[in-house]
């Protein structure tokens, strides 16, 4: 079996399962947000079994429009925090929180061979520790938090390996978004991405949790990296409990098999309106900017700012442009504190915020006006997604972020 079958089978007391059959498939950890949890909540009350299924197996995190940015998401805040308090879920208050797609690996809530469940598209973040890890909606979370189980059809797999040696201010951005613009964003539609090969197996955990985390953007129902000893690194001295790791069966199938050279890819930037509509940083010179947006669930790891520190360092931000950093995690903001990144992105004229989803989906700490331009390291570049339906978003890694604030201008940092 693939990975993602292996997963399943053990999850649905299976020996063996296939791509097509309908599960229950018992889940490990639920997940919502202040802006998907409230209509859980809902939903969960009127089953009336009163008691979630296991509150050790229930997080909420207020990530989205928090710190409260109006009465509406106060509201909405306090009703997930009400609820953990009652059911003694998980609950991560802001300033104790980050966003939860950063923050619950980083806390041991998530680990290899889980099967994570989020009412929020990209919870298939975890699948980079080798966890299956997929979004659904509200009233699907509502169910899974009476029942402990889920309904779900077995995605075929599509095998991604990637293989060569990046170039310089390459990395798992833009193996994502390169792969996004071969494939288009249906092109691993309801199917797993497992990705491999060699240039993966050098790249980061950071790295891997950003490709994961995309994968919702090809149409995928999960993204899943077989954990290695970088894997076992990262998640040892986390994990709350045990964990298991699933080698890779040489006898499983796959749908497709897609190679890639990752030497012949260039840093890359999604143009709008689609993650899909990628182009190479050379041919994106010519773009002016307004804002530039490092962080968020895609690239906002202590590694994404130190790259963006680099290329930061010693530089002022274009003056007529805003460049807003904001750390994944309180732990991360604490992490580049530490090491001197936030000194180094405020002498250069940035803005560094709390832990927020905030831009990202256009809900508050750097809404764009009509016409305004913005690149952004963040994961979605729809119509309207960052403010105005008349402005434009731009996503590209850190490094280019980061290089095209001071340059005003969509910009490779190799050109600074």
């Amino acid at each position: 079996m693939t990975l993602a079958e292996a997963i399943l089978a053990v999850h649905s007391s299976r020996d063996k399962v296939s791509p097509g059959e309908f599960l229950n498939v018992k889940v490990d950890m639920v997940l919502a947000n202040d802006i998907t949890g409230p209509i859980a909540i809902r939903e969960f009350n009127k089953i009336g079994v009163g008691k979630v299924f296991d509150p050790q197996k229930v997080v909420m995190v207020p990530d989205h429009f928090t710190p409260n940015k109006d009465i509406a998401s106060a509201e909405q805040a306090k009703i997930i925090r009400e609820f953990c308090v009652q059911q003694g879920c998980h609950y991560y208050e802001t300033g104790r929180a980050g966003i939860e797609h950063v923050l619950l690996h980083e806390e041991g809530l998530v680990l290899p061979g889980d099967v994570v469940i989020g009412a929020d598209s990209h919870t298939c973040t975890y699948g980079a520790l080798g966890a299956f890890a997929t979004g659904m909606g509200s009233t699907d979370i509502a169910s899974a938090m009476a029942t402990g189980e889920i309904w779900m059809k077995v995605p075929q797999t599509l095998r991604f390996n990637y293989r060569g040696r990046p170039q310089n201010w390459v990395n798992g951005k833009d193996f994502i978004l390169h792969t996004i613009g071969d494939i288009g964003v249906d092109g691993a539609l309801y199917s797993a991405m497992e990705f491999g090969g060699e240039a993966i197996e050098n790249l980061s955990l950071e790295g891997r949790f950003t490709m994961a985390n995309m994968a919702i953007e090809a149409g995928a129902k999960a993204g899943l990296f077989y954990a290695d000893e970088k894997t076992k690194e990262y998640v040892n001295g986390r994990a709350r409990k045990p964990y298991k790791v699933y080698p890779r069966d040489a006898c499983g199938e796959y749908f497709r098999v897609i190679e890639y050279d990752v030497s012949k890819i260039e840093p890359q930037v999604a143009f709008p309106h689609l993650p899909s509509n990628t182009r190479p940083v050379s041919k994106a010179s010519s773009i002016v900017i307004d804002q530039s947006v490092i962080g968020s669930c895609t690239n906002g790891r202590i590694e994404d700012l130190r790259v963006a520190a680099r290329v930061l360092k010693g530089k002022a931000i274009k003056s007529d442009v805003r460049c807003i950093i904001i750390p994944g995690s309180q732990a991360v903001y604490l992490d580049a504190l530490r090491e001197g990144l936030i000194e180094i992105f405020i002498e250069s004229g940035c803005v560094v915020s709390t832990p927020t989803c905030g831009p990202c989906l256009g809900g508050h700490m750097g809404i764009l006006a009509a016409g305004e331009k913005a690149i952004a390291t963040t994961n979605r570049n729809f119509v309207g997604r960052m403010g105005s339906p008349k402005s434009e978003v731009y996503l590209s890694n850190p490094a280019v972020a980061a290089a095209s604030a001071v340059a005003g201008r969509i910009m490779n940092p190799d050109m600074l």
